[in-house]
C-alpha cells in the first residue's frame, strides 16, 4: 500500500478529483493548507500599506492506495494538477504499513 500526499493549486481540485476517479480511486481526504517553495509568494497593497505574502493557499489531496495502482494514481494528478506554471505543486509517496478500520476492524487491503 502507498499513500499518495500531492499539494496542488486549490483551482485544480475538481480536475484532480475526477482524474483519480477516471482511475477507480473513489475515496480521499482535501486540506486546505499554505506553503511556499520556490513560487515564494508575492507582494499586496493593503489600505496603502505594502506586505508581503509568503505562504500561498494550497490544495492537499491524500489517497491511499495498492502499489499496483499508484503509478496510474500518480500519473493522473500529474496530468490533471499541470498548468506549466511555478507552484504547480509536488506529490509525496509513502509506504503504508498498515489501515484499520475503525467501524469494522478490517485490515489493510479491505479497509480500504
Amino acid at each position: 500500500m502507498k499513500k499518495i500526499e500531492a499539494v496542488i493549486k486549490p483551482f485544480k481540485l475538481d480536475e484532480v478529483r475526477e482524474a483519480l476517479s477516471e482511475v477507480g480511486i473513489t475515496g480521499l481526504t482535501v486540506s486546505e493548507v499554505k506553503g511556499f517553495g520556490r513560487q515564494k509568494g508575492h507582494t499586496e497593497l493593503y489600505r496603502g500599506a505594502e506586505y508581503v505574502v509568503d505562504f500561498l493557499p494550497k490544495i492537499k489531496v491524500e489517497i491511499v492506495v495498492a502499489e499496483a495502482v499508484a503509478e496510474q494514481a500518480i500519473e493522473a494528478i500529474v496530468k490533471a494538477a499541470r498548468t506549466g506554471k511555478i507552484g504547480d505543486g509536488k506529490i509525496f509517496v509513502s509506504p503504508v504499513e498498515q489501515i484499520v478500520r475503525i467501524r469494522t476492524g478490517e485490515l489493510n487491503e479491505d479497509a480500504v
